[in-house]
């Protein structure tokens, strides 16, 4: 019972900690939205929660000090690597940040992340109905 209860958790957990990373992600395509030559990056959901699922960490967002004053990047632990979106609509400054794409990413995947907390959450309240004999 208790592996059971384990397992579910820790799916949940990667699923929450996968989505938490794809926001930053496109958090930060938006932020670069008028940065010239920035490439958007998402995250293959299925990919890196396989990964994720598997214990496999790919340390997927390794950053470049071009100077010694730079802070040092803090890698991700999800297992899955950061892809470049396609380009929809290329702009004269190489920038491949689409808003209306992004807007839609962000929306559906903060949608995502509350749906698997609202289950948690459920799981949880059934488990202590059970427990207090509920």
């Amino acid at each position: 019972m208790i592996n059971k209860l384990d397992a579910m958790m820790n799916l949940h957990q990667s699923v929450l900690r996968v989505r938490a990373e794809r926001q930053e992600l496109i958090a930060s395509n938006i932020a670069n939205a008028d940065t010239p030559n920035y490439k958007a990056r998402d995250l293959d959901f299925n990919a890196a929660m396989k990964n994720a699922m598997a214990g496999v960490s790919n340390q997927a967002f390794n950053t470049a000090k071009t100077s010694a004053r730079h802070l040092d990047g803090v890698a991700s632990g999800i297992g899955g690597n950061a892809l470049f979106r396609p380009v929809i609509q290329g702009a004269v400054d190489g920038n491949t940040v689409d808003m209306d794409v992004e807007r839609n990413q962000f929306a559906e995947n903060a949608l995502r992340y509350q749906a698997s907390l609202n289950g948690i959450n459920g799981q949880i309240r059934s488990m202590l109905a059970a427990i207090q004999n509920q």
